[in-house]
This record gives C-alpha cells, sequence and structure tokens, in this order.
C-alpha cells in the first residue's frame, strides 16, 4: 500500500509541476482548473496519510508556511550589481563606443536586448535540481532570505527537470502583472484598504511579506534573465544561448528578447518595445543591453558597482512626484463633476504634465488629496495622468498634528450654473441638476452631438463650440441649424470661407439615420451600439420616445438603469422642445422598426483590433451587424470573438488572456457567410 502510495505522489507531483509549467510559465493550459484542483487535492490527501512522503519541493508547499519574525541575512556568492542608465541616444552611443574600446573591435558589437522589468530583483539557488534558498539582492552583496514567499510563486520551478547542473543559481525579476494588480487593488477597494501604487510597490511588499500565505494569495509571477554561480556544468558562449538554456530547464524567460547588432539595432529595439510597451501584460521602465558573447562580457569586466557589459536604456518615468497647488471642479456632459488637481509642472511619460484627475470625491477622500501635498503623478501612454497617491510625510502643517489645508469637500452647487449638485445612490459621482442648461453641459453637449460618429460636423470644433455658446449664438444641438454665415464669419479665427465650409457641413449633417441621432443626443448610459439597437428595435423616434420601462427592456443589453435613463431623458420637457426644434431641421430620418435577433450571429459580440488586409474596421463592424451581431469597443468574459488584423493591440492579448476566440480576416468573412 505504501509503494502504491509512494508512485502515485511521484506521479501526481509530476503531472502538477508539468500543468503548472504550461499555466504559469508557457500561458498555455491543458486543463481546466477543476481538474488542476482535484490533483492537488489527491496529493494533499496522500501526503497526509503518508507525512513521511511530504518534501519540501512539493507543490502542495507553494501554500504558505508559519509566519517568520525576521528574514535571515544571505551573503551572495557573485554579487548582485546594478546596472548603469542611459537616458538618450547620446548615452546608447557612447556605451557602444566604451565596448569597442574595451574590446578593441572595429565591426559592429551583437548585443541581447530585454525588457528592463519593472519589479525586485532575486536570485534562486539549486542544489541537485531542487530549490534550496531563494534571496532579493539587498545591497547587492547581502541580500535577504526569502525561500518561504517563493516557493509560493507557481512560476519558479522547485524541481528542475533532469540534466540540471548539481548547482545552479539563477538570477531574475518578481513581478505582478497588470491584470493581478488591478484584481488585488479591486479587491483592497472593496473592504475598504489602502491600494497598492504600482505593480512594482506590490510586488515588493508581498516578496517581503514575513507570512508567506500573504504572499500566496498576491498572484506574483517570475522571468529569469541571467546566472549567478554555477558548478558542474558548462555556460554556452553567449547570453542569448543561456537564455535558451534556462528556458528548457523550465524557467520563465520573456519572449520580447532579442539579438540585435550596432547602435542602430539597439535604437530601433528600444522603439519597437516602447510602441507596444503599454501592451504587454507587465510593467516596463526601459530596455536592457548586453554584450551578448559571454567571453566579451568577462574581457570588459566591471567598474565600481556595475557592469561594463550592460546598460539600462531608460524610458521618461511614467511616475513622479509633484505638488497639489489646487484643487478645482469641472463639469462634464451628463453633468458629473469631477476634481481635478492643478499641478506643479512635472515632465512625467514624455509630456509635462499640469492637470491630473482625482476622479471623484470619495476617491479624493479615500486617498486624502490636499492642496499642498506632494503627491505621486501617473500617466501611462494616452491615458488622463492621475494622482496615484500621496506622500503624507512631506504634508505641510500648521503644528504637529494640523495639515495646513482642509480636506477637501464636493461644493453643494455646480461651479458652472450655481445650480444644486446631487449624488445619487449607488453612483459615485455627484452630478449638477441643471441639464442643458447649464454652460458646461450645454457646451459638452454641443460638442459631442457635433463629433464624427454622431452627426459627423466637420470643422464644429470645441474652441469654436466655446465661442458659439459664450457670444450666445447657440444654446442647444437645434440652434445649429439655424446660423448663418455671416454670424460664424464674424468669430475669431473664422472668414467667408470657412464659415461657408461651416454652414455646409451642418446642413449635411441633416437626414442621418436614427441610431446616429439617438447616440447625438447624449442620452446617459446609452453609447453608440445601444443607440443602434434602439433604433433598429423602434425604428422611429416617437415610437422610442414613447416606450415605457417595459418596453425598453426588450431591447438587448438595455437594463433598468440604461432604460430610467432614457425615461428620464425624455420625460424632460426641455429635452423635447429640443427634439422638435430638431425634427423640424430634418436632423434625422427614421427607419422600419427590426427584430434585434434577426441574422444568424445574433447574440454574438465581436471586438476588433489591428489592421485587416481589406476591410476597413467601419465596413467590418458593418457586415457583422448586418448579420445580427454586436461590435464592443472592450474584450470582457462576454466578448464571443476578437476579429485581429495586423498589429493588434491590448485587446487581442486580453483575448487570449481570456480564452477568447481570434478569428481573422478570412475567418470573420466566413463565419459571416461571405467568401
Amino acid at each position: 500500500m505504501r509503494r502504491e502510495a509512494q508512485e502515485r505522489v511521484a506521479e501526481l507531483r509530476r503531472l502538477i509541476d508539468y500543468h503548472n509549467y504550461r499555466y504559469y510559465v508557457l500561458d498555455n493550459p491543458e486543463i481546466p482548473d477543476a481538474e488542476y484542483d482535484r490533483l492537488m487535492r489527491e496529493l494533499q490527501q496522500l501526503e497526509a496519510a503518508h507525512p513521511e512522503l511530504a518534501m519540501s519541493d512539493s507543490p502542495t508547499q507553494r501554500v504558505g508556511a508559519t509566519p517568520l519574525k525576521v528574514f535571515a541575512e544571505v551573503a551572495h556568492s557573485v554579487p548582485m550589481l546594478s546596472l548603469n542608465n542611459a537616458f538618450s541616444e547620446e548615452d546608447v552611443v557612447a556605451f557602444d563606443r566604451r565596448a569597442h574600446e574595451g574590446l578593441g573591435h572595429d565591426g559592429e558589437l551583437e548585443y541581447a536586448v530585454e525588457p528592463k522589468f519593472d519589479g525586485l530583483a532575486i536570485t534562486l539557488h539549486y542544489q541537485n535540481g531542487h530549490f534550496v534558498q531563494g534571496a532579493t539582492r539587498g545591497d547587492g552583496y547581502t541580500g535577504e532570505d526569502v525561500s518561504a514567499n517563493l516557493r509560493t510563486i507557481h512560476a519558479i520551478p522547485l524541481k528542475l527537470p533532469e540534466g540540471a547542473p548539481p548547482w545552479l543559481e539563477v538570477r531574475g525579476e518578481v513581478l505582478m502583472l497588470k491584470r493581478d494588480f488591478d484584481r488585488l487593488n479591486a479587491e483592497a477597494r472593496s473592504r475598504g484598504d489602502k491600494e497598492f501604487a504600482n505593480p512594482r510597490n506590490a510586488a515588493a511588499g508581498s516578496l517581503r511579506q514575513l507570512d508567506s500565505r500573504v504572499t500566496a494569495k498576491r498572484r506574483l509571477t517570475f522571468f529569469a534573465y541571467g546566472i549567478g554561480r554555477v558548478e558542474g556544468a558548462t555556460l554556452p558562449p553567449s547570453h542569448g544561448e543561456v537564455m535558451d538554456w534556462l528556458g528548457r530547464l523550465r524557467f520563465p524567460v520573456c519572449q520580447e528578447r532579442r539579438l540585435v547588432r550596432g547602435v542602430q539595432g539597439l535604437l530601433h529595439y528600444f522603439a519597437e518595445l516602447g510602441a507596444k510597451r503599454e501592451q504587454l501584460p507587465y510593467e516596463i521602465d526601459g530596455a536592457v543591453y548586453k554584450l551578448n558573447r559571454l567571453a566579451e562580457q568577462e574581457a570588459l569586466g566591471f567598474v565600481a558597482r556595475a557592469p561594463r557589459f550592460a546598460i539600462a536604456h531608460k524610458y521618461p518615468a511614467q511616475e513622479e512626484l509633484t505638488v497639489v497647488e489646487a484643487i478645482d471642479v469641472q463639469v462634464g456632459r451628463t453633468g458629473a463633476l469631477t476634481p481635478v488637481a492643478r499641478l506643479k509642472p512635472v515632465f512625467v511619460g514624455g509630456v509635462t504634465v499640469t492637470n491630473a484627475t482625482l476622479h471623484n470625491e470619495d476617491e479624493v477622500r479615500r486617498k486624502d488629496v490636499r492642496v499642498g501635498d506632494t503627491v505621486i503623478v501617473r500617466r501611462a501612454g494616452d491615458v488622463i495622468p492621475e494622482v496615484v497617491a500621496i506622500l503624507p510625510e512631506r504634508r505641510p502643517m500648521r503644528d504637529l498634528v494640523t495639515p495646513l489645508h482642509e480636506a477637501f469637500a464636493m461644493p453643494t452647487h455646480c461651479p458652472e450654473c450655481a445650480a444644486p449638485v446631487v449624488k445619487l445612490e449607488g453612483e459615485a459621482a455627484a452630478r449638477c441638476t441643471n441639464g442643458l442648461s447649464c454652460p458646461a453641459q450645454r457646451k459638452q453637449a454641443i460638442i459631442h452631438f457635433a463629433s464624427r460618429r454622431a452627426m459627423d460636423i466637420e470643422g464644429l470644433g470645441d474652441k469654436l463650440v466655446e465661442q458659439l455658446v459664450d457670444k450666445g449664438l447657440i444654446q442647444t444641438p437645434a440652434d445649429l441649424y439655424a446660423l448663418t454665415v455671416a454670424q460664424v464669419a464674424d468669430l475669431e479665427r473664422m472668414a467667408e470661407k470657412s464659415a461657408s465650409n461651416l454652414i455646409a457641413a451642418i446642413a449635411g449633417s441633416r437626414h442621418k439615420d436614427l441610431a446616429r441621432f439617438i447616440f447625438a443626443m447624449g442620452i446617459r448610459n446609452v453609447g453608440e451600439q445601444t443607440a443602434k439597437d434602439l433604433a433598429r428595435h423602434f425604428g422611429q423616434l416617437d415610437a422610442l420616445m414613447q416606450a415605457d420601462e417595459a418596453a425598453l427592456m426588450q431591447v438587448p443589453d438595455v437594463g433598468p438603469v440604461v432604460a430610467e435613463s432614457i425615461l428620464a431623458f425624455f420625460a424632460e420637457p426641455h429635452n423635447r422642445a429640443v427634439i422638435e426644434r430638431l425634427r423640424a431641421a430634418e436632423a434625422w430620418q427614421d427607419g422600419e422598426a427590426q427584430p434585434i435577433t434577426a441574422g444568424h450571429l445574433a447574440g454574438k459580440t465581436f471586438v476588433l483590433t489591428g489592421t485587416l488586409p481589406t476591410l476597413a474596421r467601419e465596413a467590418a463592424k458593418a457586415r457583422i451587424e448586418a448579420a445580427g451581431g454586436k461590435v464592443a469597443g472592450s474584450v470582457s468574459k462576454k466578448t464571443d470573438y476578437v476579429v485581429a488584423g495586423a498589429e493588434p493591440g491590448s485587446k487581442y492579448t486580453k483575448a487570449q488572456e481570456l480564452g477568447v476566440t481570434i478569428l481573422d480576416e478570412a475567418q470573420l468573412l466566413e463565419l459571416i457567410g461571405e467568401k
């Protein structure tokens, strides 16, 4: 009986290690979670029944152990030195020149290039293929023993396959994927706990928990990027081959690594990596360049605390410190009041930032942002800059206990029109109650009405709308159709010809289909797709205006919240008056009601990403909708298909993560029924 248990335990460990490798390293699982859980439970039961079979490298030992009182120190047999930084092309050119001079080399040098992970450097020790210890970088010479916490990270192998050397020290980065960081903060918000500022802080804080059971819940991952001490094995002659070797030993290695030649190869990789930085599943803050040949690395050696053969080329910081000089409140198109931090100018994410969103009153209070505070500001890609957190120790104080500035409070009256502000139950945003009579909402409503996906009035931009409203020429979208060339030509930066073009564009926007018009009205919670569904279901605007909640709820994806927004919009006499004037201006044309379920793709949701070979995105969208499908703007668990073309973005990555079916153009047309 014991022999059978021993054989089954060995088989279960092999299976679980294999499936951990498929899931956490290759991101390509072969079995469902339920089957994996069944294998793990069986192993736990067998080890409990036969304690003598329990081993330190068993998959069951990843769940966490008794909390430590303090981390022990670990002396690194090979120092874990940091890299010097390059911040410009000139710095990279100088690095390459120094390498040439140090090696006496004339031609282009070969470099191994890879992302610079924004995580925590660690080292892993393996003896006879078994994980025995892991430590942080520390000061480069002495780190902290975090072995118990590292055991909880499924991407780190506890046992290496046959062929591993008697002693192997692997260097790499512990980090938290963006999706897991978002999940961690969402859970913290739901409990009312403090959120982490960024994935790096979350990873570092998780790895340095004295209670490894906490670490086990944090979903950390790991990428190997080098080696330290090795005994009993001859290393391949290049860094690139070393990384391939580590991959064969089942260590996760980054797929974004490359081999390039010369300065132009380095700079091209830097630009290429930067272009897809936002789509990567993890945070990076630059690229790492290393001479590929290990003999050349050894020949160049080290200077002070950094190698001569490698350098980190950093991207402009996505987070910086600055000071909040004021907190203003902006009013949006739907009346939502958004607090905005006015900042001391700071260069972050490649641009100078002077404003950052604070989202809503609850967020301001949770982060306790006040005028005068030193704050962390984050900007990633085209995302609106936001205040991530404050530095309490830098807060200006009247005395030892009293802050210099009072806590933020949302105004009780709209800063644009002085109308009362209300905050409905279940909503985060406070709103102005004055509707289109509020100047801020009026301008934003007209801008939305004229936008490309709504009435598509070319030339009617934000600045021009502001002038028209400020001068009293228009108050509602209906007033646009009464404008004259003379009125527009008299505005700043306008002339006879540009005014004529604008009036022609306004006239050309008449007779839009009902779906566009519904979207253009700016009904709260009614996006472009919902507007199309409403237009197809009701056919005529009057039928939509007369619909009750029960009738509205028959439209796909229209629930109580959307239905309430539609009913409230059409119940407002001012809105009905504007619609009647737009009817007189022939702004839209009604159609015929169509059953939403028509078409063999009814109920299927698609998302488009990348550039398709022959179809423009709007053409692909039209074909899908004609077949009864729905095209959404983002990928979720409810997405049925993602249609991907050349250079797909983060939607492609999200689809892979969620296991959503991915189609190319030919497969889409086949699904629709076209050749």
